[in-house]
């Protein structure tokens, strides 16, 4: 089953083009960035072990993506998938939300608590370092997943182009998305 994140980067894809997904993807795994730090620096445990922290951000997170779905709820439903020349979001918008979406969700923090302390080898020296090696290969891996969907994502709009009400449903589908995904973080446990 795809995650929220994958999801978010199809739909920008089938509604906008790769372009705007793989843009997406990055803002997402910039945010990697973040948590990557949050471990290194001994953050994620404090969120892990402080359940108001926890809370407060999962809050933000879930309130951040229920904003989205708003948004989106408000905006026009037409989509021109033959000449793809409606009028497309901001790349640097598209970023910041895939940014800001993977910054506020604590689970990605608390996965990457679980996850790296497997992989660091004590007698290696620099664990801040090796943290960081970790943190960006899995920026890597993800970014490339994400471009894989995003190009798919794409070449599959062609086969929805026959389809009227796809307009209809893919905003209301990008609805759920943000909806799911915010419940998503909001009923996350620890």
């Amino acid at each position: 089953m795809p995650g929220p994140d994958i999801i978010y980067v199809m739909v920008q894809s089938i509604t906008n083009g790769k372009k705007y997904g793989i843009v997406t993807a990055l803002g997402l795994v910039t945010g990697i960035i973040v948590h990557t730090t949050y471990i290194a620096f001994g953050l994620a445990a404090l969120i892990h072990r402080s359940d108001n922290l926890f809370l407060i951000i999962k809050i933000f997170g879930g309130t951040y993506l229920f904003y989205l779905a708003f948004k989106t709820y408000q905006s026009n439903a037409d989509i021109d998938l033959e000449t793809r020349v409606k009028l497309k979001p901001d790349l640097l918008q598209l970023y910041k939300q895939g940014f800001v979406m993977n910054v506020l969700n604590p689970k990605v923090a608390l996965f990457f608590l679980a996850f790296f302390p497997g992989f660091i080898v004590v007698s290696n020296g620099n664990i801040t370092m090796q943290i960081y090696i970790l943190g960006f290969l899995f920026m890597l891996q993800a970014f490339l997943v994400f471009t894989f969907v995003s190009v798919v994502s794409d070449r599959l709009t062609g086969f929805l182009r026959n389809n009227l009400k796809f307009e209809n449903f893919l905003k209301w589908f990008q609805v759920f998305v943000f909806i799911a995904i915010g419940f998503f973080i909001l009923f996350a446990k620890k």
